[in-house]
């Protein structure tokens, strides 16, 4: 029973891994009337002197630290006030959650309309501010990062949103029951009882939209390509780029090695600093 399904991800995630660290260790090309060769560790000192890699890390970090605490502290505000028990909750739990379900290549598409010159956002911006001068979002070096990252928030936020919720639901009664009779409530009733019950969905809300946030690509692909003067070029960006534009096959590998390590390293340290201490 399991047969096919294990044979597909032998196919297209193990072959495709190792494959990358091979690859990753020679000047591969994808289109190239000559084999490859071996060639060591010169793709990685050549990456390491590459002004567009340490461009991309710090956007790609940039855009991650950004993200992660904001989305996730918005999600769970979000998911505490549909969890109330009041009418309409399930009116705004399906709102919050319609852009998740939306393609984000979609979602790109409508966003880079909206920040256009002459779009939506600049014309709103120009009643509540007369005299303003429009700015083009994403062409503008200044703007085009913190403009993907609020898309991009709005995008997801819902999903986290059902997480921390799920988390919610699963608290016992009981121990708001024994938290009111301790005078637990408002501020304390969250503090003492609502946190450190959601212990294990907000270690995995954080990893999550850690490995996202760090693995941008399609809303980059989509609005910006990696401009203006390679100030929304993420690493992923970067090595599907240098991969499938520029052919460099082995060169793509090692970028996509080096990534493979920052967020192993990153998730790593996210883990022991949630980690339930004794």
């Amino acid at each position: 029973m399991a047969g096919p399904a294990v044979a597909l991800l032998i196919l297209f995630i193990v072959v495709p891994v190792i494959l990358a660290f091979v690859l990753a260790f020679t000047n591969a090309r994808l289109i190239s009337p000559r084999p490859a060769t071996f060639v060591g560790l010169h793709n990685f000192a050549n990456l390491f002197s590459d002004p567009v890699f340490w461009a991309s890390v710090r956007n790609t970090f940039y855009f991650a630290v950004v993200v992660v605490p904001i989305q996730a502290g918005l999600a769970l505000v979000l998911a505490l006030l549909v969890n109330a028990k009041v009418r309409g909750t399930n009116f705004f739990r399906t709102v919050y959650f319609v852009p998740v379900v939306t393609s984000m290549v979609v979602v790109s598409l409508l966003w880079r309309f909206l920040y256009q010159k002459d779009g939506l956002l600049n014309a709103l911006i120009s009643v509540v501010h007369p005299g303003y001068a429009p700015i083009d979002w994403l062409n503008d070096p200044r703007t085009a990062m913190p403009a993907i990252i609020v898309m991009s928030i709005w995008q997801a936020v819902g999903f986290h949103m059902i997480i921390w919720l799920s988390g919610l639901q699963t608290i016992p009664a009981e121990l708001y029951e024994a938290g009111d009779l301790d005078g637990a409530v408002g501020w304390k009733r969250f503090r003492y009882i609502t946190w450190p019950s959601l212990l294990a969905t907000r270690t995995f809300i954080l990893i999550t939209i850690t490995i996202a946030a760090l693995s941008l690509f399609t809303q980059i692909s989509v609005m910006t390509q990696g401009g203006p003067l390679d100030s929304t070029t993420t690493v992923v960006y970067m090595a599907v780029r240098t991969g499938y534009q520029q052919l460099a096959t082995g060169y793509a590998s090692a970028i996509s090695l080096v990534f493979f390590v920052l967020v192993l390293i990153v998730s790593g340290v996210q883990r022991f600093l949630t980690r339930e201490k004794d």
